[in-house]
């Protein structure tokens, strides 16, 4: 841009040169600076709106009072940056080429997000599944619409930095998981498949096989993952609830054999911290949880 001038009142400000190229958002270096080169150009380009919103506002005294020498030149202003700004906007529209679907199907928006997620001090971990996971949140990209599922909502916000700080400020406000009504379901299912395996009504039952029981009607395991499900064992173990008003008997936590084994349910907690959980039981008798591996 040229040095910046004074204007007499009723001329156009000087905004730089008419032929001045847009900046060109580097793909190479991810989507955060690519949106950051185009967010300072469009905030240039406001900067001309701006002026050619002033010119328009004197051309309008102007005529209100019949000065029609400043109405002319006025006039000449508005359409001086008028023209300015339609050549931005177009080189600006021009120079956008980031191809976000590409982007985010490479796994490169991930390792972004993952990246501007550890320089803020906010854990996320990337699960089993395609799925990330943060404390209390379940994330999938979703290329295809170019968007980020959230806990099963869809959110256009693709900027890492704006989705760090809502993943953040979530995790602040905590959960309204309702513990007592999961535990129930957990319960029935657990009775359920201790009466088809026929075991002992205490039997510890792995938690894989429960999630099969709350999962068995047709869809519900695309409603319902293991991811989201092992998210909300861990919320019930913060709670520290053991049983409800419907039922006397207790929850009981229970380890494989090293953590490894079959049907180990993984899951982060608030601090990073990888959480596994295997079985559970339920007892006549008032227990504390068991340790986690």
């Amino acid at each position: 841009m040229g040095s910046p001038l004074v204007s007499e009142p009723g001329f156009a400000e000087p905004i730089g040169d008419l032929h001045t190229p847009a900046a060109q958002p580097d793909a190479t270096e991810g989507l955060e600076s690519a949106l950051a080169v185009t967010e300072r150009t469009l905030e240039e380009a406001l900067r001309g709106a701006n002026a050619t919103v002033r010119e328009l506002k004197r051309a309008r005294a102007a005529a209100h009072t019949g000065q029609i020498r400043d109405l002319r030149k006025a006039l000449a202003g508005a359409r001086t940056t008028a023209d300015k700004l339609a050549a931005d906007t177009r080189a600006i529209g021009d120079a956008f080429t980031f191809d976000e679907r590409a982007y985010l199907s490479s796994g490169g928006y991930v390792k972004e997000l993952l990246a501007e997620a550890e320089a803020r001090g906010l854990a996320i971990v990337e699960g089993d599944d395609d799925r990330l996971l943060c404390y209390p949140s379940l994330l999938r990209v979703l290329p295809g619409d170019a968007a980020i599922e959230i806990d099963k909502a869809r959110d256009r916000r693709l900027r890492p930095s704006v989705l760090v700080s809502a993943l953040a400020r979530a995790q602040e406000r905590g959960t309204r998981f309702k513990a007592e009504q999961f535990l129930d379901s957990l319960r029935s299912a657990y009775e359920l498949r201790v009466a088809a395996d026929g075991k002992r009504a205490d039997a510890v039952i792995r938690l894989a096989d429960i999630w099969t029981v709350l999962t068995m009607m047709p869809g519900q395991r695309t409603q319902y993952s293991r991811q989201e499900f092992a998210r909300d064992l861990y919320l019930l173990d913060q709670s520290g609830v053991l049983r409800t008003e419907r039922s006397p008997r207790a929850l009981r936590w229970a380890a494989s054999t090293g953590t490894k084994g079959s049907g180990v349910l993984t899951t982060v907690a608030r601090n990073g911290q990888e959480q596994r959980y295997w079985g559970v039981s339920f007892t006549g008798e008032d227990t504390e949880p068991g340790p986690q591996e």
